[in-house]
């Protein structure tokens, strides 16, 4: 999983350099299918459950699953790159929100408690503690940095299939539902709203947006839960780009 993790961090940072205004998500898409499939890896993503793509790619107040096409990027704008990577049949499986060009203050105060929420939710993937503390953990940063919590979508088990149990919401009580083994693998995934929680989903069937059309943000990390620390999968390069 960490060799599949590696090829999914390798496809953000080369993304990361092609993010600039004017660049259109259809062209990012072909950009990580030709580099994923250079590393031998395979696009999880593509063909699953008839999804037309290699990459989610959501814009602005779109929340995840955005499917690439001729949206060309422009300065201010805040982009949600999802990037799942099949290789030796284990499923690496990490997002990153990169900024375009200038952002305003507001939506780097979003990107910053996304990235600290993810942190936090990283934090409580220890054996022994209980799969809730995960959400609750980013749920808290979240709420403390004034943003809301998406709760209609969830992080994951990952490992031989993409979606695997348990979920893991982003937010609730501590102490509550499975108790982490060491083994367990999880995707970790906050997704956050400058205004309210809700969502809906688009015609596409895909696509999902705030409903109030405020800016969202959304981090992924893979995540193995050890003895010891959590160990994270799709962890970035000392030389990464992204923070």
């Amino acid at each position: 999983m960490e060799q599949a993790g590696h090829v999914v961090v390798e496809t953000l940072e080369l993304l990361g350099e092609h993010v600039r205004p004017g660049v259109t998500t259809h062209e990012l898409d072909e950009l990580a299918e030709e580099f994923i499939r250079s590393r031998d890896g395979v696009p999880t993503f593509k063909g699953y459950r008839g999804y037309p793509a290699s990459i989610c790619t959501s814009p602005n107040a779109m929340v995840v699953h955005g499917i690439p096409g001729p949206y060309a990027l422009k300065d201010g704008d805040l982009l949600s790159v999802d990037v799942g990577v099949t290789l030796g049949g284990f499923v690496g499986d990490s997002a990153y929100t990169f900024a375009v060009g200038e952002i305003s203050e507001e939506a780097q105060r979003l990107l910053d408690a996304c990235q600290a929420a993810l942190t936090a939710g990283i934090e409580q993937a220890r054996a022994g503690g209980h799969l809730s503390d995960i959400g609750h953990a980013v749920q808290r940063v979240t709420e403390q940095a004034g943003f809301s919590v998406v709760r209609s979508l969830v992080g994951h088990g990952v490992g031989r299939s993409m979606h695997e149990d348990p979920q893991i919401p982003n937010f609730g009580e501590p102490g509550r539902g499975a108790v982490l083994q060491p083994g367990m693998t999880l995707a970790i995934e906050p997704m956050i709203n400058a205004g309210g929680p809700g969502v809906y989903l688009h015609d596409d069937e895909w696509s999902i947006s705030t409903e109030d059309g405020s800016l969202s943000a959304h981090f992924e990390h893979t995540v193995a839960v050890t003895d010891d620390e959590p160990r994270i999968l799709t962890r970035r390069l000392e030389t990464s780009l992204l923070r």
